[in-house]
């Protein structure tokens, strides 16, 4: 679930830390009762991002196939990788 922390609270930082480390999820941070920052751990962030990045292949991989792009039989492709780069 959502943390939602006043910006007051960024004082005490290794609580925050501790929290994003807990909940592996971001932590918003609302200034005069609007929302202001998002605090996340480093993992969580890297995550995030990569998942988005994956999302944002298989979209094109998608539009690609949608749009006639010619398809590669996958044992094919892995058998001809291992014939070229086994020793």
């Amino acid at each position: 679930m959502a943390q939602i922390i006043p910006i007051r609270d960024l004082r005490n930082t290794t609580d925050i830390s501790d929290l994003c480390h807990a909940t592996n999820e971001p932590i918003f941070v609302t200034k005069n009762g609007y929302g202001d920052l998002v605090v996340m751990s480093m993992k969580a962030y890297e995550e995030r991002f990569a998942r988005a990045d994956i999302v944002a292949k298989v979209r094109a991989a998608e539009t690609e196939v949608a749009n006639g792009a010619a398809l590669l039989d996958g044992d094919a492709v892995f058998a001809r990788l291992r014939a070229k780069h086994a020793k």
